[in-house]
């Protein structure tokens, strides 16, 4: 018995050792921010060899000329790829590619090319979101096993700038600085393996308590954000529209979620829009939880963290976001047309996720590659039951230099299995670029509103 009681004391002081850690750091710690490490925590130096430079602070509000509907230019226009990784030469690069990209150029060997582009930090942000950053990471700690955030309703960004394990990290993806509110006019595809494809128009708002009106302090101290997402086209879609009431910690207070069907007119709750239900209009391609690569709770899995590497990821992404494109030249049999896009060398968190005993979800492991300077999920491979590398995710980016934050170009799930993919987030063909930072109200976000917003 004597014996039993200290294994067990022991257990609860490493136990709570390891809570300490977690949770937030001392001002000491905390005070390389801006200083030694940039204000969201990356380190300010290059590589050795100076393919990755040095941090000297992102680009700057007027990198480029923006056009009328609020199109980004392309501050790197002029340059051309340093080289092209294919089938052929891959085995060169393959330290600095993941299992997933070293898969897609196993399954399209005659078309998956990645272009590498010389490597620029492009990340900038406001200084409130600096100054943010920098008070989250004394005060913020996990809660519930970390699957929620004490004190996150003070500060709103960056949880844990200086992470100390892989759940922070994810953490730090989920409560990422995105711009204030956003409104965004969008087109997703789901291409057959012939290439066949319907867009799909769709429609989305996320407000952000802060930056609403109507909305009471108290009652959103766990909210992160209320989101509204339309389906515009084709017509047998079109009406649909869907609603969550995204929470910080979603053991405590689960999602909540509605849906309005424009055939039956009626407003349902859909507790269902989360994990790995499939993804509205996806085809079967995609789950709930990997719209914006991935979203919710992160309860389901244990979080590794297994450190830092260099890797070639989507990366300043301007080419793929321009007006100039359109859908067609961008969806192709089996993947979008890679000549288009831009990767450069960067530094990773590399993260694993690991799905618990006795938790259920389609993907068994999730391998993430999060950039360390925006703290964006840039690639992800998803492995099923057996252990199969089933799913491959890329997120090709860019940095709004006017708003200081990372958007999305277009975001892409490959299927290895099926040969198909499905590729959303696409504003290329819409009548105005992404809008950030409209006043929104607490009224148009209840299931009230949500009628109104289905058209037929």
């Amino acid at each position: 018995m004597h014996t039993r009681t200290v294994i067990t004391s022991a257990t609860l002081a490493l136990s709570l050792l390891t809570t300490s850690v977690m949770a937030a750091i001392s001002d000491q710690e905390a005070a390389q921010l801006g200083t030694t490490l940039t204000p969201l925590g990356a380190q300010k130096e290059g590589n050795a060899d100076g393919s990755i430079p040095a941090w000297t602070g992102g680009l700057k509000a007027d990198a480029a000329p923006v056009d009328s509907k609020g199109f980004l230019g392309d501050p790197f226009k002029d340059e051309k790829p340093l080289f092209t990784i294919t089938a052929a030469n891959v085995d060169l690069y393959k330290d600095k590619l993941s299992p997933g990209q070293l898969a897609m150029f196993k399954r399209y060997p005659d078309s998956y090319r990645i272009p590498v582009y010389p490597s620029h930090r492009t990340a900038a942000a406001p200084a409130s979101v600096y100054a943010a950053a920098k008070k989250s990471a004394v005060n913020v700690k996990l809660v519930n096993e970390g699957t929620g955030l004490a004190n996150l309703a003070d500060t709103r960004y960056y949880a844990f700038p200086i992470p100390k394990s892989g759940v922070e990290v994810y953490w730090n993806y989920v409560t990422r600085y995105r711009g204030d509110n956003i409104e965004r006019s969008a087109a997703q595809a789901a291409p057959q393996v012939n290439g066949d494809y319907t867009i799909v128009e769709t429609h989305d708002q996320n407000s952000f308590p802060q930056y609403m009106d109507g909305v009471d302090p108290q009652s959103a101290k766990n909210i992160l954000y209320y989101y509204i997402f339309t389906i515009n086209a084709p017509a047998r879609l079109a009406g649909t529209v869907s609603m969550a009431h995204e929470t910080i910690d979603q053991l405590i207070e689960p999602r909540k979620a509605w849906t309005y069907n424009a055939g039956q007119r009626r407003v349902r709750r859909a507790p269902q829009l989360a994990y790995d239900a499939p993804g509205l209009a996806s085809d079967g391609l995609r789950t709930s939880d990997n719209a914006d690569m991935m979203n919710g709770s992160p309860d389901r899995y244990e979080w590794q963290l297994l450190g830092k590497k260099e890797m070639y990821i989507p990366y300043n992404n301007y080419r793929l976001q321009s007006p100039s494109l359109k859908y067609a030249d961008i969806i192709k049999p089996g993947h979008i047309n890679q000549d288009l896009t831009r990767y450069e060398l960067h530094r990773v968190w590399h993260v694993q996720a690991t799905l618990k005993a006795g938790q259920r979800h389609i993907y068994a492991k999730r391998d993430m590659y999060f950039d360390e300077d925006t703290w964006v999920l840039a690639e992800v491979d998803h492995y099923d039951g057996r252990g199969q590398l089933w799913r491959v995710g890329e997120n090709h980016t860019y940095n709004h230099y006017e708003k200081g934050l990372n958007a999305p170009a277009a975001q892409g799930f490959y299927d290895l299995m099926a040969g198909r993919y499905i590729v959303a987030t696409m504003s290329n063909e819409a009548k105005r670029a992404p809008q950030y930072g409209n006043r929104t109200k607490m009224a148009d976000f209840t299931p009230a509103a949500l009628r109104n917003a289905g058209i037929r």
